[in-house]
């Protein structure tokens, strides 16, 4: 029942999905999977103790379920088994999500509007250079500074977040 509900849940991540277009496999939801599943097992054998007369049986199963959700957990939060087109493939649902409830939400601000439409827009954006690399990875590779088309500049490094700057002025109520 478990393993059937873990499987199930799998599938249902990607159920507000925008587009069938969007669907790729995901690692990260396939670790997430193992973390519910996991969880679900504790949780239904905590509330049905009775199940088995056996302790040690119990006790096995709780122990089991407990490894499997930090490892699993751990997975998910360290991204160590991901890589370049499995952080794409797993980004391109994702985004659709925001193009999903930016589109579908019943947004009255026109403030908030404007800026649900940019989203839209990035995010089309986004998934469509995704997709771009996916290609081309599979194609040639992966890149290295090396080895960047001719005209493509190596990106910089993002700014920490949240910015500093931006802390600063919500903390002394600058702005207001």
């Amino acid at each position: 029942m478990v393993s059937t509900s873990t499987v199930i849940m799998f599938f249902l991540m990607y159920a507000n999905t925008f587009d069938a277009d969007h669907l790729f496999w995901s690692e990260t939801r396939f670790w997430m999977m193992f973390v519910m599943g996991a969880m679900m097992m504790v949780v239904m054998l905590l509330f049905m103790w009775g199940m088995y007369k056996d302790r040690t049986k119990n006790l096995i199963i709780l122990g089991v379920g407990a490894i499997v959700f930090a490892l699993a957990l751990w997975l998910v939060r360290s991204q160590t088994t991901v890589d370049d087109e499995e952080y794409m493939a797993a980004m391109i649902p994702h985004h659709s999500i925001a193009i999903m409830t930016s589109e579908r939400a019943s947004i009255k601000d026109p403030r908030v509007r404007k800026l649900a439409h940019d989203i839209i827009l990035a995010q089309r954006r986004e998934i469509a250079q995704m997709k771009y690399l996916i290609a081309d990875i599979e194609e040639n590779g992966v890149r290295t500074e090396e080895r960047l088309p001719e005209g493509i500049e190596t990106p910089r490094a993002a700014p920490p977040s949240p910015a500093p700057e931006l802390l600063e002025t919500s903390e002394n109520g600058a702005g207001q």
